[in-house]
């Protein structure tokens, strides 16, 4: 614990074991920033039970997750379990290669261990929106349905929260040498790149650009939003894209690849139909037959730089 700070601020750093494993380097660093800067209690867990324990006692002090994009849902999702999220200040030190860290991207978060630890210091709390599903969970960059091959190049959904309300970010072909997405060839970018963050941008991947990312083999889905039904099972649908944008649910709606795509802002979105599959926060999720997902504006509160 270091010596208290002059301007009084009280953190609990938990630092997730994959951390330690996958970087050490940096996990020792950003924990050395954070500790020379503030009254810091540090949390070394050893699982899911442990980083429990250590929220539910973390009493005034901010929380931060040192870790990837895992270790950020695990807390935000056990908060939101909690009916503590819109309470809890939170922070977050990135650590992983991509895309195991993509979020940060959409957020906001720098990727340096440093920068990023500077953040949670010198930065400034901004509330920020979700998706919540019907079972409890949250999507924190956006999701797809159905959720597709796990092909390095395979394009993200719009990206749920993004910074100042911007609309999400999707997958993007680069020119050579552009930034990667952790296992990508080159001259593909992350589907969460400051250049894929605009609506317009979204629209384009959904319908595969030039043929470079064509959609997956349609599936016959049924999908409302608000109980205004944009696709039902008689007709296939090639892709479903969900994010939070300005306090809404935007959903995108592809049929086929050249199809114009139809969109709607809502406060819940329900896709249903055969067993399906969804990504989200670049994770695969399901098999689902029916699931919600509700808009949360100013779910959560994040520490980001100022800049």
């Amino acid at each position: 614990m270091s010596a208290a700070d002059p301007t009084g601020a009280q953190l609990l750093v938990v630092i997730d074991p994959a951390a330690r494993r996958v970087d050490g380097e940096s996990t020792r660093i950003a924990r050395d920033v954070l500790c020379a800067g503030a009254v810091a209690k540090i949390c070394l867990p050893n699982g899911p039970e442990e980083v429990a324990r250590a929220v539910a006692r973390r009493g005034r002090r901010r929380t931060v997750v040192i870790g990837d994009d895992r270790a950020l849902l695990r807390v935000v999702g056990l908060l939101h379990r909690r009916r503590e999220l819109a309470v809890a200040p939170l922070a977050w030190v990135p650590v992983g290669a991509l895309p195991a860290v993509s979020v940060a991207r959409v957020l906001g978060v720098p990727l340096s261990a440093v920068a990023a630890a500077r953040a949670v210091l010198d930065g400034a709390e901004r509330r920020l929106g979700l998706l919540a599903d019907d079972s409890d969970g949250v999507v924190l960059g956006g999701l797809w349905v159905p959720a597709g091959a796990t092909h390095r190049n395979t394009p993200g959904p719009p990206a749920a929260g993004a910074r100042r309300g911007r609309a999400p970010a999707a997958a993007e072909a680069g020119p050579a040498g552009s930034g990667g997405n952790g296992g990508g060839g080159a001259g593909h970018q992350s589907w969460w790149s400051p250049a894929a963050r605009t609506a317009r941008t979204a629209l384009t991947m959904l319908s595969g650009p030039g043929g470079r990312h064509p959609l997956p083999s349609c599936t016959r889905l049924r999908v409302e939003a608000d109980g205004v039904l944009l696709a039902d099972l008689d007709r296939p649908v090639g892709r479903v894209a969900v994010s939070a944008v300005e306090g809404l649910a935007e959903v995108v709606v592809q049929q086929r690849s050249g199809d114009e795509p139809v969109r709607a802002r809502a406060r819940a979105v329900t896709v249903s139909g055969p067993d399906f599959r969804y990504r989200a926060d670049n994770r695969i999720r399901g098999p689902v037959r029916t699931r919600t997902w509700t808009a949360h504006p100013e779910a959560w509160r994040l520490t980001l730089p100022r800049a």
